[in-house]
């Protein structure tokens, strides 16, 4: 195994890996935003009124996406297997 190939290894690695956390971590960027915005607005300052929100709509979008997530997962995790597998020939 090369350091080319290794480094590409990881490159694939990283790439799905933010490919499959972007739709959730912009789901909780967009309701804290909002949750945030609104207790600017109504002077309250309540910390935890911003964790329910961000947890329902963060399970949301995981229910929404799981079959892609797991797809992009478990492509991700074949294609690294048939790498594996040429690295021994």
């Amino acid at each position: 195994m090369t350091v080319e190939y290794a480094i590409a290894l990881f490159q694939n690695l990283i790439l799905t890996s933010f490919t499959l956390i972007l739709p959730i971590l912009a789901s909780a960027i967009a309701i804290g935003l909002t949750v945030s915005i609104l207790q600017t607005v109504t002077s309250i300052q309540e910390q935890t009124l911003v964790f329910v929100p961000k947890l329902l709509g963060v399970g949301i979008v995981i229910v929404f996406l799981a079959d892609w997530l797991l797809s992009g997962l478990l492509d991700y995790t074949r294609d690294t297997f048939l790498k594996i597998a040429e690295m021994a020939l």
